[in-house]
């Protein structure tokens, strides 16, 4: 008997937001051009909630994440991805090391951010970005921003302790009413700074505003959503599909 071709296998490292994985694979499936089941892009996830905070780690000195990211990467790899997406923007400010120990190749989320801004027209100008202390403070999006040209501004510090982070919170305690009301007078904030679309940069904070309509949703761009194009793309690349669906013929 013939043993079916195994595709490239994307591993999922979630955890890091109960809500967090979940919404990068729906958002996965629905940014992924198929019509039927065996188009789709396959994954395994790995979700362990217990991993130390991030923006403590980076802020405060608390507990480093990455041994426990690298293990959750160790057990993808072991299960046999060949490719990682990390479901938290904030985890990526351990990219070098993640890739550097955990010897796959992960989709940056940055990256993927950056790209879908230049397929939307946006070159030049000003982005906003709305993401935790963490995500803030570790400066890998402004740095990429900057590298392909687009200047940043970031929520004041009453703001990000008033909008910001409570919205965050909400999610996690599941008030999404609550969170979107937060997070689009935080949207609108950046956009009287000057932003001319703001980067959803927690995974947090697209279920925040997605949660009902608002005339801001338009001017934003959900980090997560970007990544799981990204990860579409790359599975074209690596599967030779490009210009069909994502999935094995």
């Amino acid at each position: 008997m013939t043993k079916p071709a195994i595709p490239p296998l994307l591993g999922v490292l979630g955890g890091m937001g109960p809500l967090a994985a979940a919404d990068f694979l729906a958002k996965l499936a629905a940014e992924t051009p198929a019509t039927r089941d065996q188009d789709h892009i396959p994954y395994i996830a790995w979700g362990v909630p217990q991993i130390p905070e991030r923006p403590a780690a980076i802020l405060q000195n608390g507990e480093s994440p990455l041994p426990h990211m690298l293990r959750g990467i160790a057990v993808l790899k072991q299960a046999g991805a060949t490719t990682v997406a990390i479901a938290c923007n904030t985890a990526h400010y351990w990219y070098d090391d993640l890739v550097r120990h955990g010897g796959l190749p992960i989709l940056h989320i940055a990256d993927a951010v950056c790209d879908l801004l230049a397929a939307r027209g946006l070159t030049t100008g000003t982005v906003g970005l709305l993401g935790t202390d963490g995500t803030v403070a570790a400066g890998f999006f402004q740095q990429r921003f900057a590298a392909r040209g687009l200047s940043c501004v970031v929520s004041s510090r009453p703001d990000q302790d008033a909008l910001v982070l409570p919205a965050i919170a909400c999610v996690k305690a599941n008030d999404l009413p609550r969170a979107h009301e937060l997070a689009v007078r935080a949207v609108m904030r950046l956009q009287a700074d000057g932003a001319q679309a703001v980067v959803l940069a927690c995974t947090e904070t697209p279920l925040a505003i997605e949660y009902a309509s608002s005339p801001v949703t338009p001017h934003c761009v959900d980090a997560t959503r970007a990544l799981a194009r990204a990860c579409v793309a790359w599975h074209r690349r690596a599967t030779g599909s490009a210009g069909r669906t994502a999935g094995v013929p």
